[in-house]
């Protein structure tokens, strides 16, 4: 990890969401019209909606103030003064690990997927502790196959890494999962960006490119962006970010050893918006690529079962990001 690594106050986050926060709390005290009117409240209500009304506009200029501070002031001294990056790829070969929950009917198409690609030199699968036969269809297929034992998706997300490390001969790692969402020929365009970064983060923003009838609902696809420009704001000047929910990225094999080392796997289902917290803080060098996604086999198990499972896991994501995921051993 390098070392040096300056900490600045994210005075546009939380501008950012002072600005929402007043907002929130203006519609509130409008929306109270309906049971004033509808229920004659106006006695009880009145004097409520007046207040909400006058006083959200205490953390909307609190929340502009705080944004164009950094902004126009600070953004000079938090955007890295350094040439564009350009390390050469030495040998164009990548360790692929996917991560795998009960995944039987996708992951043996997964595996073959990916092992078929001219540049992956083997694929590696981590069940968490699938228990039906997603172990023995991914090992049919050729996978390394491990089970971690261990519950929650970011232990098996560092399995998974962890894992893939330990293979040298390979100068990038691709982590993905194995619910068939994504493709081994978007490897090429991950391997695109690299000379210019230590992580490429596949972002499945870009609508043409994104299949209509996926898990990632229209609430889920906005909450993700939303959540991905906090994390920008956050770390001002270092990435434009679109998508913290993927997880389909490639890692330098070099940058990720130290950055595990940073990772903490008690994080569960906001694991990827750790992750990319995580690289950015300790100076890591991230860049979005445009990934093609697809409807998942199966049945989703993670942030994209429902709409208010995603907002619950975004909510730990803004957590994550405020307290820098302290609350997780």
């Amino acid at each position: 990890m390098k070392e040096g690594t300056t900490r600045h106050t994210p005075f546009l986050l939380y501008g950012i969401l002072l600005f929402c926060l007043g907002i929130a709390i203006y519609l509130v005290g409008v929306l109270l019209v309906i049971p004033r009117y509808l229920l004659d409240l106006h006695a009880l209500l009145d004097p409520v909606s007046l207040w909400l009304v006058w006083y959200s506009g205490m953390p909307i200029m609190l929340g502009l103030a705080l944004a164009l501070f950094d902004l126009l002031y600070l953004f000079g001294h938090k955007k890295p003064d350094r040439p564009v990056r350009f390390v050469p790829v030495k040998r164009r070969r990548v360790t692929v690990t996917l991560t795998a929950y009960n995944d039987e009917d996708s992951i043996g198409g997964a595996v073959r997927d990916f092992l078929d690609h001219p540049l992956v030199e083997r694929v590696i699968v981590v069940s968490n502790n699938s228990a039906d036969r997603t172990m023995e269809r991914a090992e049919a297929a050729g996978a390394i196959v491990f089970n971690e034992l261990a519950p929650g998706y970011g232990r098996c997300v560092f399995r998974c890494l962890s894992e893939a490390v330990e293979f040298a001969d390979t100068e990038f790692v691709v982590l993905c999962e194995g619910d068939s969402t994504f493709r081994a020929y978007d490897i090429e365009k991950l391997l695109a960006y690299a000379p210019h970064a230590d992580i490429v983060n596949g972002t499945r923003t870009v609508e043409p490119l994104r299949q209509y009838l996926t898990q990632l609902s229209t609430f889920m696809y906005y909450g993700n962006i939303f959540v991905g420009k906090l994390l920008e704001a956050k770390h001002l000047g270092r990435g434009t970010i679109t998508d913290v929910g993927t997880t389909y990225k490639l890692c330098r094999r070099d940058a990720l050893v130290p950055l595990l080392q940073e990772l903490k796997p008690t994080v569960n289902l906001e694991f990827n918006a750790h992750f990319l917290d995580t690289a950015l803080a300790h100076d890591l060098v991230l860049l979005e690529c445009p990934i093609t996604f697809h409807p998942r086999i199966g049945v989703s198990k993670g942030g994209n079962v429902n709409n208010w499972r995603g907002l619950v896991v975004g909510l730990r994501m803004i957590a994550g990001l405020l307290d820098d995921w302290k609350r997780y051993a």
